[in-house]
């Protein structure tokens, strides 16, 4: 596997990453994690726990357009470096933004996540670049 295909991965594992502290936090806040209504409890969560549940669902959300972009490059005929640089830059911007997320960096949050975005429109792109 080349190195934009383990960025794949690598953003895959990243989902869940803000995950735990989601699932502390309401247990903090509740006393235990409501296994038969999770989403309406994830809901009441606030501050840190609120923030990690906000950013394991965004990047629950860009994972799918990153992964598209990443096999349309693949496929398409992108440049190897083009596509590599890319990848791994998308998955810096998505720990970049986790963190920012996490810390409530408002609105570097938005920034990261902007550069992140450009990067899936340039992994779209690439293919007609070389």
């Amino acid at each position: 596997m080349d190195i934009a295909v383990w960025c794949v991965f690598i953003t895959f594992v990243l989902i869940y990453l803000p995950r735990p502290l989601a699932a502390f936090a309401a247990m903090q806040q509740e006393g235990r994690v409501d296994l038969a209504y999770p989403r309406q409890q994830q809901a009441r969560i606030t501050g840190l726990g609120a923030r990690a549940q906000a950013a394991h669902l965004n990047t629950m959300e860009a994972f799918a357009p990153f992964a598209a972009a990443v096999w349309i490059a693949y496929h398409g005929g992108a440049e190897t470096g083009l596509r590599d640089a890319l990848a791994v830059s998308f998955v810096f911007t998505r720990v970049l933004f986790i963190g920012a997320y996490l810390a409530n960096l408002n609105p570097w949050r938005t920034v990261v996540w902007t550069l992140g975005f450009l990067c899936v429109i340039g992994l779209f792109l690439s293919p007609l670049i070389g």
